[in-house]
């Protein structure tokens, strides 16, 4: 078969080259340009030399989609968030990334932005972009969970983190929120406070609901009823903390503390506690959950729980790339439970000398 004649257009540097590019420069089919820049036993010594320099001389970089498309399989591990904002996001997405650059993977990270429609379509996003594997954190809207059955009906690895669909048939890397909820509550007991209100979040999600039972936890053992004046159930935003904070403080009897299940609702209640004159921790002791980066720049600074969120991330990718190694072998799902740290700060210490649990 005679050779392809040359493109008469001369390629040039400043421009991406395609592999279509260097067939054409050399004459030869598409096919011949994949093999040689493979190291194909078909393609003679000859002609694999031609193609690297000429790949060399143009700076040729091969497009790992388009490959991961032909082969049905890639080095990309797609991770879905709610959003990328604040710490706690940013600094699991940081760990799953270091790991998942130590076992060779790249990631894709998308935003659901809180929104349960955004999260399908991410999944779809990730399936067509032939990922290996997926990690999730689910939106505060999901509540229902066809998008993931399609993945694991494709035998596609799965790992939610932080927030996850529960059961026992789901690898899941989450946090002990029961024992942070219950610590950071007793602390509050500690203090010497006896009506601890908490800023709830959506108990449809298992970290919210695991918080609040955390919280109820803390009272039974204490001795203390709940009175459900006290509990306020929100989407976890600044602007429902501080309006659940004045709500309170028009009772007649107002809490002596509060334990929020995150710290932008507990921030909200801090200002507005300040603004109506209040003073924290004297007046209301206030402690939040997440260990969010503007908690040590309040005033006072705010007490938190620490997720280990760098940890969540890196243990996320070790269970998710043992499905990948499985292959067809079965799997059988767990779940891998990190345990919280209570850091005690400014907003929760009346007690001059902290006990055991809050040094």
């Amino acid at each position: 078969m005679a050779p392809r004649k040359k493109n008469p257009a001369a390629l040039t540097t400043n421009s991406p080259v395609s592999m279509a590019d260097l067939a054409r420069e050399l004459g030869v089919s598409m096919t011949t340009i994949s093999r040689a820049l493979s190291n194909h036993h078909s393609i003679g010594p000859e002609m694999k030399a031609r193609v690297l320099k000429l790949a060399k001389k143009y700076n040729y970089q091969p497009n790992r989609l388009a490959a991961a498309l032909r082969k049905g399989k890639s080095q990309l591990l797609g991770i879905i968030v709610p959003y990328i904002e604040g710490r706690f996001f940013p600094s699991v997405v940081h760990g799953i990334e270091t790991a998942a650059s130590r076992a060779g993977y790249n990631v894709i990270i998308c935003q659901s932005n809180e929104d349960a429609a955004q999260e399908q379509r991410n999944v779809e996003a990730l399936l067509s972009a032939q990922v290996a594997g997926i990690m999730v954190s689910l939106a505060r809207t999901t509540s229902t969970y066809q998008h993931f059955e399609k993945v694991r009906s494709r035998g596609l690895p799965l790992v939610f983190f932080d927030r996850s669909m529960g059961g026992e048939d789901v690898n899941a890397v989450v946090l002990n929120d029961h024992e942070g909820a219950l610590i950071s509550t007793r602390h509050l007991l500690s203090q010497g406070c006896r009506r601890v209100a908490h800023l709830a979040g959506p108990q449809h999600l298992s970290i919210y609901k695991n918080r609040y039972q955390g919280y109820l936890a803390a009272l039974r053992e204490a001795g203390l009823p709940l009175e459900e004046e006290l509990v306020v159930f929100t989407d976890m935003a600044q602007a429902e903390g501080a309006a659940a904070m004045r709500r309170w403080l028009e009772l007649p009897n107002p809490p002596d503390a509060v334990f929020s299940a995150g710290d932008y609702c507990a921030l909200g209640a801090l200002q507005e506690a300040r603004r109506q004159g209040r003073r924290v921790p004297e007046d209301v002791a206030i402690s939040g959950f997440s260990n969010e980066a503007f908690t040590l720049i309040t005033e006072p600074t705010i007490t938190t729980i620490d997720q280990r969120c760098e940890e969540m991330g890196q243990a996320t990718v070790r269970l998710l790339l043992e499905q990948i190694e499985a292959g067809s072998t079965p799997f059988t799902p767990r779940q891998t439970v990190l345990q919280p740290e209570l850091l005690v700060r400014g907003s929760s210490l009346r007690v001059s000398r902290p006990g055991p649990a809050e040094a």
